[in-house]
């Protein structure tokens, strides 16, 4: 990547977009019928699609059951097709499971697990297309259809990346901006609490600096949380006008 230029004199992105500027996301939740909540998200040309089952029995040996809450399951997965590399990934890769285990410990800090005592809820994501940010999509996904299985949360989660750029810190990096190096930090917020759910960082950043990029990545997330909103109401109006209310 060496001689491209990250960010313009102007303050202009490769893309054309400003620092704080989110890509282009498109929504929508109940893509499957079988499942009891999906979404598909595009964040740019990120994509990825969610399916939730529950809460339902404990599966496999019941002493996995928890007394006090549900276990959250978090599955995660990427299509052969997903990137240039078209290099195939077995299930249960180091990536894979690592990704698992951060949606899982994301979605634990959100969902009402109190109320579904000794069940399981299974959250399966797949991403269709790499383009940078893809934890964030995941978890955007994963939110609209955790909300579309009517599952209880305390808040959305909504997630974004960030990255620090020429003294700049840029929202929502794409995969050209991701591959670049540089320090980079991806966060899911609970928006209307401000609680951070998950904040990961691949390299270390001075203090002031870190405040700057994770209040982007905390703004970032607040831009997302306006656009799910508005993907869910519209969702429940389809959904009404359908039943006849």
């Amino acid at each position: 990547m060496a001689g491209l230029e990250l960010l313009s004199d102007q303050g202009y992105r490769v893309d054309g977009r400003r620092a704080g500027e989110l890509r282009k996301i498109q929504a929508r939740m109940g893509v499957f019928a079988q499942a009891d909540g999906s979404a598909y998200i595009e964040q740019g040309n990120t994509k990825a699609l969610a399916v939730v089952y529950g809460p339902h029995e404990i599966r496999g040996s019941r002493a996995r059951a928890l007394p006090d809450r549900a276990l959250v399951n978090c599955q995660y997965s990427s299509a052969t097709f997903s990137t240039g590399e078209r290099k195939r990934r077995p299930h249960g890769d180091r990536k894979s499971c690592e990704m698992g285990l951060q949606l899982r410990q994301t979605f634990e800090a959100a969902v009402l697990t109190q109320l579904h005592p000794r069940s399981q809820i299974d959250i399966y994501v797949q991403v269709l297309q790499a383009d940078g940010g893809t934890y964030a999509a995941c978890v955007n996904a994963a939110t609209l259809a955790v909300l579309d299985a009517g599952i209880p949360m305390r808040d959305f989660v909504c997630a974004c990346s960030a990255g620090f750029v020429d003294g700049t810190a840029l929202a929502d990096l794409s995969h050209v901006e991701e591959a670049a190096g540089g320090p980079q930090l991806a966060l899911a917020l609970l928006p209307s609490s401000g609680q951070i759910a998950l904040l990961e960082m691949d390299a270390r950043l001075h203090e002031d600096q870190l405040e700057q990029v994770l209040e982007t990545a905390a703004q970032a997330a607040r831009d997302v949380h306006t656009l799910l909103d508005r993907v869910v109401r519209q969702h429940v109006q389809e959904a009404s006008i359908l039943l006849g209310d």
